[in-house]
């Protein structure tokens, strides 16, 4: 028998390559899938984006499940309906905000070298906070619906700068008691430090409807932070 009439082996194939999918007929690779709390954020952040742009009445949870990518159904088994939304919403955002400038100003050392530049860097940092576009929108939305929702307002406005204020006014009187700072009352030393700086930013700023370049942002701040000290500063002279 020759070779070439010998029986051949059978041996197991290997299986073909999958065909890989190239040129215009090319299928996207499918998203991965969201999960509950994923879904949850995306839903609170269109939440923020729609209100702001169509107002409460006018905002449709059928446009707040299309802007953040999810099914209507998703949005109220998340939320049960639009006020509840509405609320969350107002709350999550606030919290973030919030917590950005309490870090902030935990950033503040209570023995600084240089007492001048720490509190400068402390005024930047709150006006990053306060600049955020996030923090414009929220504020815009509270004082649009306030009528609607005055509790909010009363809570997010009222509590929630009570508490950065307080945070401050402890830090404050940290460096009262090392003999940096003189005042006779933190929380109003605090509250003018938030005047001369980030309200004086909101103020010039229009309350971020007119952009503030960065040239102009330094020098708010650093007159603002340098009328403080000579308020409060233990020897008068900046630190």
């Amino acid at each position: 028998m020759s070779r070439r009439d010998a029986p051949t082996t059978d041996r197991p194939s290997r299986p073909a390559a999958a065909p890989t999918a190239s040129g215009p007929d090319a299928k996207a690779p499918r998203p991965v899938a969201r999960g509950r709390v994923e879904k949850r954020q995306a839903i609170l952040d269109a939440a923020l984006v729609v209100f702001a742009r169509e107002g409460y009445d006018r905002a449709g949870v059928d446009v707040i499940a299309a802007e953040a990518g999810v099914a209507k159904p998703t949005v109220y088994n998340h939320f049960g309906g639009k006020e509840t939304l509405f609320r969350e919403m107002v709350l999550s955002s606030a919290i973030r905000s919030r917590e950005s400038s309490l870090a902030a100003i935990d950033a503040l050392p209570v023995a600084p070298a240089d007492l001048t530049a720490e509190l400068l860097g402390l005024a930047h940092r709150l006006a990053v906070c306060f600049r955020d576009p996030r923090a414009w929108v929220l504020q815009r939305v509270l004082v649009t619906e306030s009528a609607h929702f005055p509790d909010l307002l009363k809570e997010v406005v009222g509590d929630g700068l009570s508490r950065i204020t307080e945070a401050l006014a402890g830090r404050i009187a940290l460096l009262g008691a090392a003999g940096r700072l003189d005042m006779p009352d933190p929380v109003r030393a605090a509250a003018h430090f938030f005047a001369l700086t980030t309200g004086e930013v909101l103020t010039r700023s229009l309350n971020g409807a007119r952009p503030t370049e960065a040239a102009e942002l330094d020098a708010i701040l650093a007159a603002g932070v340098d009328t403080f000290l000579r308020a409060f500063a233990a020897d008068r002279c900046g630190g």
